[in-house]
This record gives C-alpha cells, structure tokens and sequence, in this order.
C-alpha cells in the first residue's frame, strides 16, 4: 500500500495547506531586485525575527544599523522592510525625496480597523483630502491661536486642583493626564470638555489606553504583531479580537456623539471638527465626506491628541523626580500667574527642558512606518514599489553626529554658551516631511503650558521612602514608550 493510500483525506488536505503556505511564504522571501539594500539574510518562515527583538524592535534596529548601514533591509517573516537611521539619511528620505517616501505602509491590523480610512493610515487623494481639511480645520478652531491658549489653561486650572487634592501625598498621575489633554482635543473636536469623572469619558480613555498598548506590545498580546507579519493566516489569530472590539465600542460612543451633533447642527454656530465636518457633508453629499471619514479622522485626532502629549509631560514629571535641580527654573513668571505663550521667549531653560523631555523620552522611536508609491532609487539602491519603509526616529534624536551626549537627559543640548534656547535640526519627535503629524502645533502648545503651570504650582518629589537614584527610567513598550507605573508627590510651591 502507498503512502499517499495510508493517509486520509484530511491529512493530505493539511500537507498540500502546508505545502502552499510555505512555497508563499518563500516566494515572498525572494528580493524582487538585485540591489535591494543589505541586511541580514533571512530565514524561512520566520525572515530575521530570529535578531530582532520584538520586546524592544527599535533598540534591535538600531544595533543592525551598526552593521548594515543606514539604509538596510530586514524581514518580519514575510514581511519586508527598508529601514532608515541617522537625521541625516531620515532628512534625505522624507524631505528631499518627499514624494518617493509620501506613502503611508500597508499595516494589516490598522487596515483591518479603519478599512483605509480616517487620516493616520489612509492613502492617496483620500489621505489628501482629509489632511488638508484636518489641517485647516484645526486652524480655524484655534490651534496656534489665542482661543485655544485660552481653552488650554483653563484645563490647566482644573489639573492643578486635582493634584492640590492630594496635598502633597503620592498618586498616579496617568489617567488624570490623559483626561486633561484629551479634555484640549475634545473641545476642539466636539466643542465640549468632559468632567474627569465622566463614566463614559473614562472608559473611551480605557479603551484608547489598551489599543496604544496591544498594538505595539507582543508583551501584552502577540497577536496584533503576528497578523501583521503573517496577514494570509490572520484566522488563526482572530485579526487581534480584544483590538477590533474596542474598535466597536469606541464606534459606539462617537457615533451617538456624531448623532447628538447632527440634532443640533448650526452651519452658522459650528461648535468644532465635527460640525465642520458634517457641513462638509452637507455640501458636499457622496463624496469622500462619508461616515467612515469622519468616524476614523475623529478617532485619529482624539487618539493623537491624547496619547502623546499626555505621555510626554508623564516623563516629564519623572524626570523632575529624578533631577530636582532642574525644576528651579521657572522664576520669570511672576508669582501666583500662570504661563502664557508668550511667556516662552522670555525662559529659554523652560523651553530647552521641554525640548530635551521629548528628545529623551523618544515615545514614538520607530515613527510610523512609510512606502514607496513607486520604484525608488535612493542613496544607489532600488526600493520596489510598496515596500515598507521605517524610519527610526530614535536614531535622530540620538545621533552621536547631534547631540553631545546622546544618551543622558541634558537640557544644555537646546541651549547656547549665554543661555539661549537653539533649535536643532535633527529633533524630529513629531516626524519630517508630507506624512509629519497634523498635530505639532497643538502638542507644542499644550507642552509649554502644562509643563510649565505645573512646574509653577508645585515642586515634585518622589514618594517617601524612594531615593531618586531608585526612580526606573525604563520605558513601558507599546506603540508608544510609556515611563514605567510609579507614584508622583506634588507638594504645592511656597
């Protein structure tokens, strides 16, 4: 009796399934042009996820630049990538060749979530579309004005009696920060603020917290990064669930939000992004204007407008913790006032501080990834057409090339020989070129003010019993970097 007449049908079914998928995952492999950039050879199946540690992926790529070069290319399994390090090969990529690096990549999972839309992973005349609306938009509802200053410190006044609470006591500082920042984009967005005990409020912020933390975590859940690498057997891992429903839920409270505006619509009171939006609809019906637009551009700017900003003045505060000489620094303002945007150029250390938080702190270390729309030549290699490309932000804001001392938080790195606050060029926290985020104006804003208010207000200590040689300045991976859980002493300024 043959072989194939002792197997069963199933298990000829299984073998052929696993032929297939393997010739796939080979063919894949090939590089589809000879001058493909370098990197390490891959392996069957797994590509090189054998050196990159999925833990840690940008410190992983960073270490392969050393070997490589500044333009190399690496595989996560089948999934191919060029990766891009140093300012000065990010600087070539994505502002002198603008065009060639101006596509978002291909990411299954946030292709699954948004289906293509929104303004974070849309493409094309789409993406067009809705940046340059974003953009004006957000212009005309105050961001980089006076309005939004305003609205900015009066969130600024509420966060300060929230941590006067707790009379100098230790607490967490997390979900009140996220509160306080998604408080700024939400009256942007919605024309409203939500108190910070708002039970629907406080779960949206849950569910955005859990996404940011699933999708760039293979800690907390593997699943999100192996149906990206391994799309054709998404089934097997269900496309992330605990993600996809939060996507539902999150749907749920902005859709009856989206409701509530339609019943009040005014075209001649439009209260933020949403009416404006729905204006657009109004004018403009079966155009790119539709439902999903508006649901994924929202969702985009609530998560942006939150995440970041909120996470950064986290490492701020424990930063101050961990260098309280830094924090004697704010007296230009005058006593019992509370920062104004003009009051900026006036403390240059302030600004400097601010600038060396975002540069250390690196809470988005590997951008977002790129593509090439077509066949690129760049830098004497050729990059196929819809290719990923990464662009390790970290490799910028710690290019030895840069920065004095790359690795140790030094606010003398925005600063003078007389004190003067400089700008420097390979500072790029919020990325270069047509895919930059549509938020840095607001962000800025919102970094000064807070950082600068709180620092005001309080002096911030650690916990009793806690040295500040003790404070753990290792960051908590996720799609963002977030400083480890740990408790803050705000002790109110004589």
């Amino acid at each position: 009796m043959s072989l194939l007449q002792c197997m069963g049908a199933s298990s000829l079914l299984y073998l052929a399934a696993g032929l297939v998928t393997l010739l796939y995952f080979l063919t894949s492999l090939k590089k589809t042009v000879c001058n493909l950039p370098p990197g390490p050879r891959p392996l069957p199946l797994i590509g090189n996820l054998n050196v990159v540690d999925l833990k840690k992926p940008f410190q992983s790529l960073t270490e392969l630049s050393k070997t490589y070069g500044n333009v190399f290319t690496v595989h996560f399994g089948p999934r191919k990538a060029v990766v891009l390090a140093g300012y000065e090969t990010i600087k070539d990529a994505l502002l002198t060749h603008a065009d060639e690096f101006g596509e978002r990549a291909e990411i299954p999972i946030f292709r699954k979530m948004t289906q293509g839309n929104g303004i974070a992973f849309s493409h094309g005349e789409l993406w067009k579309v809705m940046r340059r609306f974003t953009l004006s938009t957000l212009r005309d509802f105050g961001m980089g004005r006076r309005t939004i200053e305003v609205r900015i410190l009066e969130e600024l006044n509420s966060l300060v009696k929230y941590f006067e609470s707790y009379q100098g006591k230790p607490f967490d500082t997390k979900m009140i920060l996220n509160n306080a920042v998604s408080n700024v984009i939400c009256s942007i967005l919605f024309g409203e603020r939500f108190e910070y005990d708002d039970p629907a409020f406080l779960t949206l912020l849950k569910l955005l917290n859990e996404n940011t933390k699933l999708l760039g975590s293979p800690m907390t859940s593997v699943a999100p990064q192996l149906y990206n690498f391994y799309p054709s057997l998404g089934f097997l891992f269900g496309a992330s669930k605990t993600v996809l429903q939060n996507i539902n839920e999150l749907n749920a409270f902005l859709q009856k939000l989206f409701q509530e505006h339609k019943e009040e619509f005014n075209e001649n009171n439009l209260t933020g992004f949403v009416d404006a939006f729905l204006m657009k609809q109004q004018q403009k019906p079966h155009t790119m204007f539709h439902n999903e637009s508006l649901l994924f551009s929202t969702l985009d700017l609530f998560a942006a407008g939150t995440e970041t900003t909120s996470t950064t003045v986290r490492w701020g505060l424990l930063l101050m913790m961990k260098y309280p000489e830094i924090q004697k620094m704010n007296h230009v303002i005058e006593p019992g006032e509370m920062p104004k945007l003009e009051d900026r150029k006036k403390m240059p250390y302030t600004d400097a501080v601010i600038h060396e938080i975002q540069r250390f702190a690196n809470i988005v270390p590997m951008g977002v990834s790129r593509a090439t729309p077509t066949d690129v030549n760049f830098r004497g290699y050729v990059i196929p057409k819809g290719t990923e490309v990464i662009p390790l932000l970290t490799s910028a804001l710690n290019d030895e090339l840069h920065w004095k001392t790359p690795d140790q938080f030094n606010p003398s790195h925005f600063l003078d020989a007389d004190g003067n606050f400089i700008r420097r060029e390979a500072f790029i926290p919020f990325s270069i070129g047509r895919r930059a985020c549509v938020g840095e104006g607001l962000a800025k804003m919102e970094l000064f003010l807070f950082f600068a208010g709180l620092l005001r207000k309080f002096v911030f200590q650690a916990p009793p019993g806690v040295d500040k040689s003790d404070l753990d300045l290792t960051a908590d991976v996720g799609f963002t970097l977030n400083p480890m859980p740990h408790l803050v002493c705000a002790v109110p300024c004589e």
